[in-house]
């Protein structure tokens, strides 16, 4: 399974002044709780809202538990997943380049930081169930139309890829520029790596979707 990242939210419709402050409002606790819980997935729900410079009554108006903050940041990480993934299927580009692309994209958004954070920690709902879902179906269809156009090496699948997006959400090294240099220089080796060559066999079968998703049981 798939739960991550962040989204800011837009509208092509203009908002009053209250509700455009509200919505910035949102946006800063829900940095705030990534930032939080990326640290520190046991992190109390007021260590949110003194990160986020607001009273703990005003968090709990918009998120009424520690829960339904979590579920929040991952449904929208969910959201920004599928968009890039639906971008990658409806570009008609050279496969590789595309390829590429949603590879980049997904490292860019720090995507797979809460997966290695809070898998287990909370119990998803069924939304969040349905939206990975989407999200695994989705990357499918991009990892396949990669694969058949002849440009991955044999022996990969994609539950490969959620597992290279994990290690490279784990490179943290000094500020925010250069852990992201960090992991863009990282990708470009292991895409290197996934590009068909003349490499020999994989060692090991896949991680399975069981293994995967084994992580996000809380029993």
């Amino acid at each position: 399974m798939v739960y991550i990242g962040t989204m800011e939210t837009t509208s092509s419709t203009p908002m009053s002044g209250r509700k455009a402050q509200a919505a910035r409002n949102d946006q800063v606790i829900l940095q705030a709780a990534r930032e939080v819980f990326v640290a520190d997935p046991g992190a109390p729900i007021s260590a949110v809202a003194e990160r986020a410079g607001v009273g703990i009554s005003a968090l709990y108006r918009r998120y009424a538990g520690k829960e339904i903050l979590l579920r929040k940041l991952c449904s929208d990480g969910l959201k920004l997943y599928i968009a890039e993934a639906e971008a990658a299927l409806a570009d008609d580009g050279d496969p590789w380049t595309v390829f590429a692309r949603f590879m980049r994209r997904i490292v860019e958004a720090d995507t797979h930081s809460l997966t290695l954070s809070l898998a287990g920690t909370f119990t998803p709902d069924e939304n969040l169930h349905r939206e990975s879902a989407h999200a695994e179906r989705l990357a499918l269809e991009v990892f396949e139309r990669a694969r058949d156009a002849g440009i991955l090496r044999p022996g990969l699948e994609v539950a490969d890829l959620s597992m290279i997006f994990e290690q490279l959400a784990s490179v943290r090294l000094g500020d925010e520029e250069r852990t992201a240099q960090m992991r863009h220089r990282y990708l470009a080796l292991l895409l290197d790596s996934l590009r068909l060559t003349s490499a020999g066999p994989l060692p090991g079968p896949p991680p399975t979707a069981e293994e995967i998703g084994r992580r996000w049981s809380t029993a």
